[in-house]
């Protein structure tokens, strides 16, 4: 039994135990519970099994690319913090294909938490963040490999977000001073 670490902290000592590390012939039955927690919409659960995975094998592009899809279902009202580190993991990607799809995953995601949202003003955030999706998307489709059309795909849907959300872009605001 591995005896838990002891952490101070403002409330109090708090005990941690030490985190187990995953047997690398683990990985792709690991991988394919990621994908059920997923579909069972539980995202932290198979964020958690991604970094199980990175923590043996940081370069997995499979669990870095699932990481990344895990970290933008989660996304909501404050998205920020999660897209910093979604963004900060599809830069390091290995591939540029893969780099402009995910960061166009991104995109579209926090556009569609735009949309959720319903605030004042988010249904030019969303258009904003589609339009921002399918640029990446154009270079991904540039780069995709022989018989790989998602990034039309995702293009496409993109567009029909905006078509039948009717978004458009925000309104120039005009600045009228005042005359005395």
């Amino acid at each position: 039994m591995v005896i838990p670490k002891k952490i101070d902290t403002p409330l109090g000592d708090r005990v941690t135990p030490e985190l187990k590390k995953l047997r690398q012939n683990a990985i792709p039955a690991a991988l394919a519970k990621v994908e059920r927690y997923r579909l069972l919409t539980q995202p932290r659960l198979a964020e958690s099994i991604c970094l199980d995975i990175l923590q043996i094998d940081e370069k997995n592009q499979e669990a870095n690319r699932l990481l990344i899809l895990v970290i933008t279902d989660q996304f909501g009202l404050n998205s920020s913090g999660l897209a910093k580190r979604a963004r900060e993991i599809a830069a390091q990607l290995e591939s540029e294909y893969d780099r402009s799809y995910y960061a166009g995953i991104i995109a579209e995601r926090l556009g569609k938490a735009a949309l959720d949202s319903q605030t004042p003003g988010s249904n030019h955030d969303a258009y904003e963040w589609f339009h921002e999706a399918m640029e990446y998307y154009d270079r991904a489709e540039n780069l995709q490999p022989e018989g790989n059309d998602d990034a039309i795909l995702r293009w496409n849907t993109c567009a029909r977000q905006i078509e039948n959300y009717r978004l458009t872009e925000r309104p120039e605001e005009k600045f009228h001073p005042l005359l005395e």
